[in-house]
């Protein structure tokens, strides 16, 4: 008898006939719905193994509810919604994929929001849509580019170090930080200079030279408050914070609150829109 499989939602069709040709494989087909608990415990009850993404919760219910579960399969980095304690009871290994996996992907994303911030892409991408093309040569749209700026990059691990190489195609002055420096050869590779932060010349700080981030978590509340009030109506910034700098002191306020705590949870694109719809200032 083959093993059942159930994956949550659409994976790599490469990767789904790997499966298919060792095991019966139910899957949800839509890739905008979210398994709810209930949906997963009746299509866990037959299941040999469970193959699920970053967003899906697994509690001991959900495994209690599988008897013949043997592997649980996460897409995660650090599988923090699935229930650890209750697959170590049954013996079930819970695999995890590698940071590395996601540091191209991650460097891609970093690049994207570099090019849309740096001209104005979204901004742009939403006259067009509106029917406003204001001319190639019309400074409506002038934004700061690319070329010929600093390109600095906190922290040089993985991410960094892939976003860094995606930076030699662009004439840049190049500088990073990392409490452990790279090698020689490392900062000759990848033609990057390491600086201290607070070392920084004060005309590449432009709106933020007056924002003073904390040692601990380089950006905190009263900084993003402080780059708020800085910007200009009308201009665009990105700021790239970690999540472990606000997660943790959230979750504990929440669980403090007496409430309960999802570490990753999906909200429904309606369910944003009706909240930014609610700030909106209503006309007189």
């Amino acid at each position: 008898m083959r093993p059942r499989v159930f994956v949550t939602q659409p994976i790599a069709a490469s990767a789904l006939a790997r499966l298919e040709a060792v095991a019966d494989v139910a899957i949800n087909n839509d890739p905008l719905h979210i398994c709810t608990r209930d949906e997963l415990i009746a299509a866990v009850r037959d299941a040999d193994a469970l193959y699920c993404m970053l967003h899906d919760r697994v509690d001991a219910g959900v495994i209690d509810a599988a008897p013949r579960l043997k592997v649980i399969g996460s897409t995660t980095v650090t599988p923090a919604d699935i229930d650890l304690a209750a697959a170590s009871r049954r013996r079930i290994p819970v695999t995890a994929v590698p940071s590395s996996y996601l540091d191209d992907a991650t460097a891609d994303l970093a690049w994207a929001l570099l090019f849309a911030v740096g001209r104005r892409l979204a901004e742009s991408d939403r006259l067009v849509r509106a029917g406003i093309i204001p001319g190639s040569q019309s400074c409506y749209l002038e934004s700061l580019g690319i070329s010929g700026r600093t390109l600095g990059i906190v922290g040089m691990g993985g991410v960094g170090k892939a976003a860094a190489r995606r930076a030699r195609g662009f004439p840049l002055r190049r500088i990073y930080h990392d409490p452990r420096r790279l090698s020689a050869d490392e900062e000759r590779e990848l033609d990057f200079t390491w600086v201290e932060l607070d070392e920084l010349p004060r005309d590449q700080g432009g709106v933020f030279d007056e924002v003073d981030g904390d040692i601990g978590d380089l950006l905190n509340d009263e900084d993003a408050a402080k780059a708020g009030e800085l910007l200009e109506p009308g201009s665009s910034a990105a700021m790239l914070v970690y999540e472990n700098a606000w997660a943790t002191r959230l979750g504990k306020a929440i669980v403090d609150a007496g409430a309960q705590f999802v570490v990753r949870t999906a909200i429904p694109a309606d369910a944003v829109e009706a909240a930014l719809a609610a700030t909106e200032p209503v006309a007189d």
